[in-house]
């Protein structure tokens, strides 16, 4: 089963996409600043969420590290 129709991995995805492109820009600011707009700005965005939202950010890591580890 894919990621997409499962919707707990499509949330580990998309919070792994989150936290990978705050630290991608954490590290090189000026690869994801240059596409503000259009398909690779998505990746911009999550950036975003990532640095300003960081608290809940992490603790919906905590949260889908234990769903993951505990679930079955």
């Amino acid at each position: 089963m894919s990621a997409i129709f499962n919707f707990q991995s499509l949330l580990t995805v998309i919070l792994l996409l989150i936290c990978t492109c705050a630290y991608i820009r954490a590290l090189t600011p000026s690869l994801l600043d240059k596409n503000k707009t259009g398909f690779l700005g998505i990746f911009w965005k999550c950036a975003r969420i990532g640095e300003r939202k960081s608290p809940y950010v992490a603790c919906c890591c905590i949260i889908m590290a234990f769903s993951i580890l505990f679930s079955e």
